[in-house]
């Protein structure tokens, strides 16, 4: 392994963790800021927001710049963004430190991934990319329940101290280790990330991404107010359970890895089907403990099982229609990804807020990532029977 790929993996890390974190202290924040739980999940919609609307935009600015310069100048601001939610002394600022955050943790999986490749001869590339990403795996297994168990036991800002700890330390990982005569990347023009963003294909493709992936957020976001609330586990029993839903999304990224090898349309179909099915579940299983934990496991088996389905059908279909554009539909539909966390984290807080409840929370979410089904069968007709008009545009 490179060591310069050690150095992409810890900051992949530090980043993942700063993303999902806050799931597991939402109570914790609200009741130490004196806003409300749905208000407190506003700061997980703020930070995939910013991901969605800033990556494409500043990936595309930033593409001349040196690379080892760019990924300092980003694990310097996601430090100090950290730094700065440690400090924040209102929800105000701890939003805009999360949104700062954010427009690091974008730009730097684009531009990571491409140094990952670089750093190896052509057929070790698609491995490398994976140990890159293994470091955001392990953050949502390993790093949001012990910085939940953290932020409950010395309060949240110690969580966001440890995380700007490991910025530094990704910091200095990166000065060190990366070599500095990294190849530079080539400018994605706006107009050719919005000529791939309008093709009704490509559309599609978005569309189920940012429905299927995000409606597990409906639930997700509220997940430890959930197992506290309504499942009657502890605070510290909590950090647990997520240890556990961590664990299954790691089953669950391998095993929807190989059903996509094999046909992603088919993959995501039986996934999407799935996912819904174990969502509406939740809402009957989540006031019995026992059998809480047992759906709990199967939602994080399936929450993140058809990423590896999304992204290569989005690049088969770039490749079909706009063959220039495939690096630029890879990276839209990690935007869209993210974009779906935001609105199902935005959904999820209205849900709460209303009349509805915590316990509607995971029904509401069977609904969008049934959208999501509805938009695959449909694009898979399309696959059967393309339309004429529908060819490639560059």
């Amino acid at each position: 392994m490179p060591p310069a790929l050690l150095a992409l993996a810890v900051s992949a890390f530090a980043i993942g963790t700063t993303e999902f974190v806050v799931v597991g202290l939402l109570n914790t924040i609200a009741a130490d800021l004196g806003v409300s739980v749905p208000s407190a999940g506003l700061l997980v919609s703020g930070y995939a927001l910013g991901v969605a609307i800033g990556a494409p935009i500043l990936t595309a600015l930033t593409g001349r710049l040196p690379r080892k310069h760019l990924l300092l100048g980003l694990m310097t601001l996601f430090t100090g963004a950290n730094i700065a939610a440690a400090l924040s002394g209102n929800y105000a600022l701890l939003m805009t430190a999360r949104i700062l955050s954010a427009l690091a943790h974008g730009v730097f999986f684009s531009v990571g991934s491409t140094i990952a490749a670089s750093l190896v001869p052509p057929e070790k590339r698609a491995s490398t990319i994976a140990t890159m990403f293994a470091g955001l795996t392990l953050a949502t297994a390993l790093g949001v329940p012990a910085g939940t168990w953290v932020g409950q036991h010395l309060g949240w800002r110690a969580t966001f101290w440890i995380i700007a700890a490991l910025g530094v330390v990704s910091l200095l990982a990166t000065g060190a280790l990366l070599p500095r005569t990294l190849p530079r990347g080539a400018a994605t023009p706006l107009n050719t990330q919005a000529r791939v963003l309008l093709h009704p294909r490509l559309l599609l493709v978005l569309g189920m991404t940012a429905l299927g992936y995000g409606g597990t957020f409906v639930t997700f976001t509220y997940l430890g107010s959930v197992l506290e609330t309504i499942s009657g586990f502890s605070a510290g029993m909590v950090s647990v359970l997520l240890l556990v839903y961590g664990v299954a999304i790691a089953i669950g990224n391998i095993v929807g890895g190989r059903l996509a090898d094999r046909d992603p349309v088919r993959a995501l179909v039986g996934l999407f089907l799935a996912q819904a099915v174990v969502l509406l579940g939740f809402t009957f299983t989540a006031p019995h403990p026992a059998l809480a934990v047992v759906t709990l496991f199967l939602m994080g088996a399936l929450a993140f099982a058809n990423v590896p389905g999304l992204q290569v059908y989005v690049v088969q279909l770039a490749q079909r229609y706009t063959p220039g554009g495939v690096d630029v539909a890879s990276a839209l539909n990690i935007a869209a990804f993210n974009l779906g966390i935001a609105v199902g984290a935005l959904v999820g807080g209205l849900v709460v807020s209303s009349t509805l409840g915590l316990r509607a929370t995971p029904w509401i979410g069977a609904l969008f990532v049934t959208g999501g089904l509805l938009l695959t069968l449909l694009s898979a007709r399309l696959d059967r029977h393309p339309h004429p008009s529908l060819q490639a545009s560059d």
